[in-house]
Order: structure tokens, then sequence, then C-alpha cells
């Protein structure tokens, strides 16, 4: 059990670290107005659904019945297509930065969805990490604001990333159980599957005015890295983490998300180390530590 646990919190670690890459390379794609926000929506939703199909032809097959394909579109509808469509959207129109403090909300509406649908307690521990866990992201993101250009529609975009938010919450809550009946690859394939049966019709119009010609080589790379980075192998993380660990804990760790993007600005000379930072990723961890050690409601 022990073992399951490290290994959940590394997968959420690793899936947390590609997510947190996921603004400002979304931002780069989305900036030139060729590859809209509903064509990258596209692009992560099949492109996942085709990896994880592949990948499913070397697993043990598994039989999936018709009651449990009904669940598994409703888990693709709000875990998959509402989540990135709305983040997708909503970081389109706001800026990164924006985008990255609107995240740390999400551990909060998981604590009171898990609370309201599981009766998972809200104890002291679990309040006070998150409250560290928030004070150190907010830290990050209004230092590395300086200088950030705001989006087409700032208001908008940061309702959509809430939205994002919400939507992921209430999948985590809401299927926390159902998904440990199959294995990873299984629940992946049908959820993505799923959800690229409803995205692609609704985007076939803006396919096929798209002009490919147009899309420059890094627009590929940073799309590439939007499908197989931020989506299929960060999806891989989530779902172990979520097997092995309480919706609360699995929330907590976006609050990893503004660390990274606060060492990319470092690394690329954009940002600067201090104090206060450093302060500030002690307090995201401490955070983490203190909801994982918070008491649960036995199963």
């Amino acid at each position: 059990m022990a073992s399951a646990k490290i290994k959940g919190h590394l997968s959420m670690l690793m899936a947390n670290v590609l997510w947190g890459l996921m603004s400002p390379v979304a931002k780069f794609v989305l900036s030139s107005g060729i590859i809209a926000p509903l064509l990258l929506t596209d692009f992560r939703v099949s492109g996942a659904a085709l990896l994880f199909w592949i990948l499913s032809l070397f697993m043990p097959y598994e039989r999936v019945p018709w009651q449990d394909l009904l669940r598994l579109a409703g888990a693709g509808m709000l875990g998959i297509l509402l989540n990135q469509g709305c983040f997708i959207f909503g970081v389109g129109l706001t800026s990164p930065g924006e985008a990255s403090l609107i995240t740390t909300t999400m551990p909060m509406w998981v604590m009171l969805l898990a609370y309201i649908i599981l009766g998972e307690p809200i104890t002291a521990k679990k309040v006070g990490g998150i409250v560290l866990g928030a004070s150190g992201a907010l830290i990050l993101v209004l230092s590395g604001r300086a200088g950030i250009s705001g989006g087409e529609n700032p208001t908008l975009g940061d309702l959509l990333v809430l939205g994002a938010q919400l939507s992921y919450a209430l999948y985590l809550t809401l299927y926390r159980n159902f998904i440990r009946k199959y294995s990873l690859v299984t629940l992946m394939k049908w959820m993505f599957t799923f959800a690229s049966l409803v995205a692609i019709p609704v985007s076939l119009p803006t396919i096929l005015s798209t002009d490919f010609g147009a899309v420059t080589s890094g627009m590929w790379v940073g799309a590439a890295y939007v499908v197989v980075g931020g989506t299929f192998i960060a999806y891989i993380g989530i779902m172990i983490g979520q097997k092995t660990l309480r919706p609360t804990v699995v929330g907590m760790y976006n609050y990893v998300q503004p660390i990274v993007a606060t060492i990319v600005g470092i690394s690329a000379g954009m940002d600067h180390f201090s104090m206060l930072k450093g302060l500030a990723v002690v307090l995201i961890f401490s955070g983490v530590y203190l909801v994982t050690i918070s008491r649960a409601k036995e199963s």
C-alpha cells in the first residue's frame, strides 16, 4: 500500500509538471490565430484517443458492458472534453498568468465536492493545507505577473478556465471509485474516444477552414507537446494517482503548476529566483503534505 501511494504521488507530480507547461505552450500555439482553440482541443482529444487505442493493442483485452460505457462517456465529457475545451478556449482569451492563478482554486472545489458527494470530512489539516498551498501558489503567480500581456477577453477567458477546474473537480469526485474497476488504458481509450465523437463534428467547419500550410514547424512542435506530453502522458499519471490517492490530495497537486511556470521563467531569463519564491515552494509542498496526512473517511 505504501509503495502504491508513493507511485501515486510521483505520478501526480509528473502529470502536473507536464500540465504546468500547458499554459505557455498553448498560448504560443494559439497566438497567431491560425490554429483555433477548437482545433487544438480536437488535436488533444483525438490524438490522445489514437495513442491510447494503439497502446491497448499491446495490453490484455477488457470487455466493458454498455452500462459502463455510458458511465465512461459521462467521465469523458467532464474529465476531458469540458475540462480541456474550457481550458484551451480560456487560455486563448486571457493571459497564462491569469490562467495559472485560477487553476489554484481547483483543490478547494475538490474538497467541497468530496465533502458533499463522498462524505469526506473537512478537517483542520485539510483546510490548513489548502490555505498553505494556495498562499504559495498565489505568491508565485502574482510575483511573476509584471509585464504579462492580457488576452482579448480576460473576463470570459477567466470564467472558462474556472469552468475547466469545476468540471475536473466534479469528475475526480464522481468517478473516484468507478475508475478502479478497469485498467488505465481501457478507461482512457474509451473516455477520449467519446470526447472525440462529440468534439470533431462540432468543430468540422473550423477544421475545413484552417490554412494548415501556414502552420509553422514551431506550432506543430507545440501542438505535439500538447497531445503527447500535456495529454497522453499526463493523463496516464493522473489516472495512476487517482487510483491510489484521495480526490483532495489529487487536487492539491495543481499547486505544482505555478512552480513549473516559475522555473521555466527563471531558466528562460524572464524571471529570477528570490527568497520569496523559495518560501512559496515550501508553502506549496507543506500544504500537499498536510492534506496527504489528514483523516479520510473509511471506505
